[in-house]
């Protein structure tokens, strides 16, 4: 098992390495990483290129995440079916190390929010209403897009324990399910850690609000650079 898990996190990293936003403002001619908050993301994609690009580069970043959960399922589901789960939170994990830290953008990505999205759909279908409700309550009422990524990993993580000990995810045993917590603990560690700026600035209440339909400030006229 321990060859499965490494297969699994290198896999979930190759993926992971897909980084839209780098490549999609490359194709516009800028280093998104440069712009804006520096952040290679789709809320920063917003941000910097529009509302459009951004949801090309959430779409990205989610489809990755899920095609990797998918993939692990369909490889290791008939012939590990009690450590398919445990198996998808590796290559999960991975996914967010290859976005946060890719190894050819000198480990400088993400912050492993929109592939949040790709776990919800990939990983067990009682996780989709839940992120859905977690990201948009709070994201429609303050505009504030790192709340409504911080109640996702906090709420997910939260979920995945309930769940696990009530056997929603089949005959997993404990010890399967503890590492399964302990990977989505660090993960949500993680992604605190990495809006450890954004937290303080909600604390103090100068953080950026986030529109879709209306021009963010930090919007470049790239046309005009031609």
């Amino acid at each position: 098992m321990i060859g499965l898990r490494v297969l699994c996190l290198a896999l979930g990293y190759l993926f992971g390495c897909f980084q839209t936003a780098y490549i999609l403002g490359r194709m516009k001619g800028i280093d998104i990483r440069e712009y804006g908050s520096g952040n290679a993301g789709t809320t920063n994609a917003i941000r910097v290129l529009g509302t459009r690009a951004g949801l090309i580069v959430f779409a990205g970043d989610m489809l990755k995440s899920l095609i990797a959960l998918l993939l692990v399922g369909a490889l290791f589901g008939k012939s590990h079916p009690e450590a398919v789960y445990l198996l998808k939170s590796w290559a999960f994990l991975g996914v967010v190390l290859g976005h946060d830290f890719p190894f050819y953008m000198n480990f400088k990505g993400g912050k492993g929010v929109a592939v949040m999205a790709g776990f919800a759909f990939g990983y067990h279908w009682s996780f989709i209403p839940s992120s859905i409700l977690l990201f948009f309550v709070p994201y429609l009422t303050t505009k504030f897009v790192s709340l409504g990524s911080l109640m996702v990993y906090g709420g997910t993580f939260i979920q995945m324990i309930i769940e696990g000990q009530m056997g929603v995810f089949g005959a997993v045993s404990q010890a399967n399910l503890i590492e399964m917590y302990l990977i989505q603990f660090f993960l949500t560690f993680m992604a605190y850690y990495r809006h450890r700026a954004n937290i303080g600035r909600l604390l103090s209440g100068n953080e950026r609000k986030t529109y879709l339909f209306k021009t963010n400030s930090e919007k470049l006229d790239l046309g005009s650079k031609k």
